[in-house]
């Protein structure tokens, strides 16, 4: 007997590969750029907008690169960094420590679009150990985190919030020294 759809809320549910997790975890990375897209415009930042229209159809295109045909493309990659080294440039400043995941309605939802792909990139990995799986995607899963980290810094800078470092009191950071013209950690 076929059961009725209304009651399967993805068909792949039940099966063993992490594979699932992958789609699943990847699904709500797009779910929330959405809800960042929907903070963003109602913030009125342009820039950040017209990114996020772009990358949002992006994170279902990493979605389905594993099950699927891949999708995501070399062009695509560099896109992502160039947006990445747009924001960086503006927000060199307030970039310069770890900061709290903090500020205006549009930059904590990408705040949380950040770990949300920290978490897909966690998840893929899970997935590189059962089957063989593109490494542009682990790429683009990397820098879409670390272009949502700068795009909330931006916001907030957009609405003049300033960032509120954290300082570990774990992990004890070491100062930065020249040597030869050069920083070094």
């Amino acid at each position: 007997m076929k059961k009725d759809a209304r009651y399967s809320c993805y068909p792949f549910m039940r099966e063993k590969a992490s594979t699932v997790d992958f789609e699943i975890r990847t699904d709500s990375l797009t779910t929330h750029l959405g809800v960042a897209l929907a903070a963003v415009k109602k913030e009125d930042v342009q820039v950040v907008a017209e990114d996020l229209l772009l990358i949002l159809p992006m994170a279902y295109h990493v979605n389905g690169s594993v099950r699927g045909k891949l999708a995501v493309t070399e062009e695509d990659l560099s896109w992502l960094s160039e947006r990445y080294d747009f924001y960086v440039r503006h927000v060199k400043e307030e970039i310069q420590s770890f900061v709290l995941p903090q500020g205006t309605e549009a930059a904590a939802a990408l705040h949380l679009c950040r770990s949300e792909a920290k978490k897909s990139y966690r998840i893929l990995h899970k997935v590189s150990e059962e089957r063989e799986v593109p490494a542009i995607l682990f790429d683009y899963l990397g820098l879409l985190a670390n272009v949502c980290f700068v795009m909330a810094v931006f916001m907030n800078q957009q609405a003049g919030i300033a960032e509120i470092s954290f300082i570990s009191k774990s992990y004890p950071m070491k100062k930065k020294k020249e040597n030869n013209n050069e920083e070094s950690i």
